[in-house]
């Protein structure tokens, strides 16, 4: 145990309960210093509510912290070996990034921080990235047999960390934290309610966007104010399954970091997209005479957060009814969505475009007229995010585009 003290620079893991990294700090040391770093490369493609729910965050996880984080701007690369040198920092603790950006921005910090220690402890994940492969040691491509070797594997039991678990340095210095409208909400209650009261259901109700059927805990896994190892353990059936898809994108953008930009199935680099900024910009609006996927594109742009389903549908209209690039729909998403995770984000758009892995049947296009007497049977969805669409000529015929987008898919796969 030394008497120097210790750096726990936080990311993508904005709690102290279940905290790897804290506990291999106090393993080190009694003290601690808390550090955030706002870092213009993640922030400048983020939208304002992406940016506000990060802020919330942030002031919640300063209140567990007793008013103790600091919270600098900066590149990281510059701001962390000279926060950690400030404070005679002997060991710089991190939850381990495995994302491209994250990968290389943690590499560059260890470097710069000399002879002082980076320490890489658990991740945002039950699994890490790379640590399941198939039977010939080669990487997952399909999503079930991931699954099974996922759940084989098994998670660690949380770590028995919280706010006392380390004796926290007053900052000196940092910027403040932008003020909030209101506070995060408390997400493990938040948890424990939809449990208790609507987990039982989800199978069946999960794909209705007019109901109040998922639990929205995506967006607190995407910054870490929970672990997924919280849900896991009250969860099976599908609930686990849809936690699997999430650990599966990770592990396949940890392997094929290109992906983030391209085609996962390099045969589509062939794929004819149009480049039509005004049907772009209808789709980005909310206004292609489409009411469900003018209803999902409003939510994304009023919340920052969109059904799952409405996300497939509204996606599905961009790349086989518009014919634009589906990178240009991931972009957008990712400016928008609070809960905007990379390999999520970018991998489901693929798998919509018939690209990626576990790829939708290139024949297969929503219909967004069916999808919402299926799944949105009474309206309520459209009439709670937009009212007056129905009132809006469509922009396009689904009919029509249908058959082209048949047309183009052939043509790659012949």
């Amino acid at each position: 145990m030394s008497s120097e003290p210790s750096l726990v620079w936080f990311r993508r893991d904005l709690r102290t309960s279940d905290h790897p990294a804290i506990l291999a700090a106090a393993e080190r040391s009694p003290r601690a210093l808390a550090l955030f770093v706002l870092d213009d490369r993640l922030l400048k493609p983020s939208g304002q509510p992406r940016i506000d729910f990060l802020h919330r965050c942030l002031h919640a996880l300063n209140d567990e912290l007793g008013g103790r984080l600091m919270v600098v701007h900066g590149d990281p690369v510059e701001v962390v070996p000279r926060v950690a040198a400030g404070i005679g920092a002997h060991s710089v603790h991190i939850s381990a990034d495995y994302a491209p950006y994250g990968r290389r921005r943690d590499e560059a910090v260890e470097e710069a921080l000399g002879d002082i220690e980076l320490v890489r402890s658990g991740s945002p994940y039950a699994v890490a990235p790379g640590r399941v492969f198939k039977q010939d040691g080669t990487p997952f491509k399909v999503f079930t047999p991931f699954r099974n070797a996922w759940l084989n594997h098994g998670w660690r039991e949380p770590a028995g960390t919280d706010a006392s678990t380390l004796d926290w340095i007053e900052p000196d210095g940092g910027v403040e934290i932008p003020a909030v409208r209101e506070k995060l909400p408390d997400a493990l209650a938040l948890w424990e309610k939809f449990r208790d009261e609507r987990l039982g259901d989800y199978d069946r109700t999960r794909d209705r966007p007019d109901l109040d059927a998922t639990s929205r805990m995506s967006a607190f896994l995407r910054w870490g104010v929970l672990h997924p190892r919280t849900l896991l353990q009250d969860c099976d059936g599908m609930y686990r399954s849809e936690l699997a898809w999430r650990e599966f994108y990770a592990d396949v953008l940890w392997h094929r970091p290109e992906t983030a930009r391209q085609n996962y199935d390099r045969k589509f680099d062939r794929m004819r997209h149009d480049e039509d900024q005004e049907l772009f910009e209808a789709w980005k609006q909310g206004r292609t005479g489409f009411p469900i996927v003018d209803a999902g594109m409003r939510q994304l742009l009023r919340e920052g957060f969109m059904h799952n389903r409405v996300r497939m549908i509204t996606a599905s209209f961009l790349v086989k009814d518009l014919h634009l690039p589906w990178w240009w729909g991931a972009r957008h998403f990712m400016e928008h969505l609070i809960d905007g995770d990379l390999a999520s984000n970018q991998h489901n758009w693929q798998w919509v475009a018939g690209c990626g892995t576990d790829a939708a049947p290139f024949f297969r296009v929503f219909n967004p007229v069916t999808q919402a007497r299926k799944f949105d049977p009474d309206g309520a969805y459209v009439r709670r995010y937009a009212p007056d669409s129905p009132d809006i000529p469509p922009i396009v015929d689904h009919a029509v585009e249908r058959l082209v987008a048949l047309d183009r898919y052939q043509a790659v796969k012949a």
